[in-house]
């Protein structure tokens, strides 16, 4: 124990007593060895335009969630201030409304959401739904199609509620479900070795399997199965007054409801990684240049007007992140961080993002009294990646991209090793 202890200081001894550049990558090929992993690592300095070092920054890796880092520039350069939640005309003693992809309605992890019920409450008419500028699946290409029942997989819609998800509370073993709609459709199974809930892939019908001990408390959140039938059956009920399916698309003289400021998605989004808001931000920005939600529009649009000269091609095929087929190089993803801070001030820009021990998806690493990561993490099975800023002791803030691909080491370890790197830049830059 005691010889580990001191290779482990005569190791940090060496690593700082050469140069921060040389300690880096010393550590860079080292872990990289060890966990067989796939690393890439940039370190660029804004205010002198340019790399401070690279470690295979020019490969490509899995972004995982850093894709949310496109989805945020997207809809930076394309939103506004506010976000359009629905499109609607008057016609006679009816309101026809089409939804713009606003994932906020009802949603509880999005704060001051409560405008767009309320108007459409309040309405003296008629309530006429239409989806038919809704061009796109349920699911994203290359999403896996076994994650449909976990909260971190809702499928996209025009209209989401309720995060497009049903939450099951358990007391005792008795079900009850928000909202009360879905209280039907959950069945009892067998008991087995450890409770759990699970939907059927192609309906609502929720078995709740109530495992062989007494569960006192216990919640689980359920993606539903989208379609225009369950949601204006949803609208009526949370309404209290009838809404019903139209087919027809075109509203003449149509105007726009917009709901919360868009920061109070972007934050959600890039603090807690939520992938809905990505997707339907991505939506969102497609019906803005172009009146149709179809992700693929909003996509082609920003690689021809604003990524064409990115560092490296991308491939880039969702809002989330949750696809495997998209691809980005460390380089290109602080390229999008450079664009990124020439649009909004610091001070707005880092209130979005997750801060080392403080909040969202890092909020247990990266701890320091005085915070000094401000970033964006993407993690899949296999797949850990970081991107954003550092703050160092001397005053700099520099920008970063660390990504790690294909490793069969514990996240926990990766992080770690990622956490030493960062110390170092903190300190010695």
């Amino acid at each position: 124990m005691r010889d580990s202890i001191a290779a482990l200081v005569i190791a940090g001894f060496f690593l700082y007593s050469c140069s921060p550049r040389t300690a880096i990558q010393k550590e860079l090929i080292a872990t990289e060895k060890k966990q067989k992993s796939h690393t890439g690592f940039i370190l660029f300095d804004p205010r002198a335009q340019k790399s401070l070092l690279e470690y295979h920054s020019d490969k490509y890796f899995t972004p995982a969630s850093n894709t949310k880092i496109l989805t945020f520039y997207t809809a930076l350069e394309i939103l506004g201030d506010s976000i359009p939640a629905l499109k609607y005309s008057v016609r006679n003693d009816s309101l026809f409304f089409q939804g713009l992809g606003d994932p906020s309605f009802l949603y509880s992890n999005v704060k001051g959401n409560d405008r767009v019920f309320n108007f459409l409450k309040e309405q003296p008419y008629k309530l006429f739904f239409s989806s038919s500028n809704f061009k796109t699946d349920r699911f994203g290409p290359g999403w896996p199609w076994d994650d449909y029942n976990y909260a971190f997989s809702p499928e996209r819609s025009p209209f989401p509620m309720f995060g497009n998800c049903m939450k099951l509370f358990v007391r005792n073993n008795d079900v009850s479900t928000i909202p009360r709609y879905f209280s039907s459709n959950v069945v009892k199974g067998d008991s087995l070795q450890k409770a759990r809930a699970e939907r059927e892939l192609d309906s609502d019908r929720v078995t709740f399997f109530p495992g062989k001990k007494l569960i006192s408390s216990q919640k689980w959140e359920i993606p539903f199965r989208y379609s225009d039938d369950l949601l204006v059956e949803l609208l009526s009920d949370t309404l209290s007054k009838s809404v019903e399916v139209y087919e027809e698309g075109r509203m003449i003289n149509s105007r726009i409801v917009y709901s919360v400021p868009a920061d109070s998605l972007y934050k959600v989004m890039m603090q807690e990684s939520d992938n809905l808001i990505a997707e339907q931000l991505l939506l969102m920005c497609a019906g803005v240049v172009s009146d149709t939600l179809k992700p693929e529009i909003a996509i082609r649009y920003m690689k021809k007007n604003f990524l064409s000269n990115l560092s490296d091609k991308i491939s880039w095929v969702d809002g989330s992140g949750l696809s495997r087929y998209n691809l980005a190089t460390p380089r290109s993803l602080v390229d999008l961080w450079r664009r990124i801070q020439t649009k909004i001030p610091k001070e707005r820009l880092f209130n979005v993002l997750a801060v080392g021990g403080k909040s969202g998806t890092l909020t247990n690493w990266y701890k320091a009294d005085i915070p000094y990561v401000y970033a964006k993490t993407g993690t899949l099975t296999n797949n850990h990646n970081l991107s954003g800023f550092i703050v160092t002791r001397s005053g700099k803030i520099l920008i970063f991209s660390f990504m790690n691909n294909n490793f069969m080491a514990s996240v926990s370890e990766v992080r770690e090793a990622m956490q030493r790197i960062l110390i170092i830049i903190r300190d010695r830059y």
